[in-house]
């Protein structure tokens, strides 16, 4: 039964390398569903806050990564 929580860390960790990343990832999508659609922007520049903040949250990680 050790080799089938061996697999499952596996798996689990093929997706998710950073706990505090994807959750930092989820929590801007839902803000970012909640609230830009109640902004009165195209959706052009919608699209262009999402991708900034996913940039953001990226680039803190590497950052973070990296030691600096």
């Amino acid at each position: 039964m050790s080799w089938l929580k061996i697999i499952l860390v596996e798996i689990y960790g093929l997706f998710v390398d950073d706990g505090s990343f994807a959750l930092v990832i989820v929590v801007w999508l839902g803000i970012a569903s909640f609230m830009l659609p109640r902004i009165d922007i195209p959706s052009s520049a919608n699209a262009l806050i999402l991708f900034a903040g996913l940039l953001l949250i990226m680039l803190e990680s590497v950052l973070r990564l990296a030691g600096k």
